[in-house]
């Protein structure tokens, strides 16, 4: 039997199992001071990138509103322009930065379509590559993610700086 080491992983299972912190982390994090360890990647007037901290793929990124809002049509239209287009600009900085074949862009809207965070509407951008899907989630189940996430967030961080 082959053993794969991946003990960042301890995290995510205590914050999945465990109690549920107060408050809203797509509120909280891009207000802190330190965007490195919140992953936030870039302030926008109105919307903010930052990383997702359990990855479905390297890169996997959120576009999500600084206010707190939780419906698609409570989006003021000032909003809801700058958060497509900060999507649109992560989708073209992940194809340069990672040379991906495709993306997975989309919203969950509600628990039961898969949002873990309900009430903070969000949008994913993850990049795809031909052949990420293999046999470990089949088989295994087994997501690999190729890249430590720090390393990711250094990369990307400064070529959200100009955006």
């Amino acid at each position: 039997m082959e053993h794969m080491w991946a003990p960042w992983r301890i995290q995510y299972i205590k914050e999945a199992t465990g109690p549920k912190p107060e408050g809203c982390f797509l509120c909280d994090n891009p207000r802190s001071e330190d965007d490195e360890k919140n992953l936030v990647l870039y302030h926008g007037k109105l919307n903010y990138v930052m990383m997702n901290r359990y990855p479905y793929n390297a890169g996997h990124l959120m576009v999500a509103p600084s206010r707190h809002c939780g419906l698609l049509e409570g989006l003021e239209s000032v909003e809801r322009d700058e958060h497509f287009m900060l999507v649109t600009r992560c989708v073209a900085i992940l194809r340069e930065s990672f040379h991906c074949d495709g993306f997975n862009v989309g919203l969950n809207l509600g628990r039961v379509a898969g949002a873990g965070m309900d009430q903070h509407i969000h949008t994913h951008i993850v990049p795809r590559w031909n052949g990420d899907t293999n046999f470990m989630p089949i088989l295994a189940d087994t997501k690999v993610i190729n890249e430590a996430i720090g390393e990711t967030y250094s990369m990307l961080k400064s070529r959200f700086v100009n955006l």
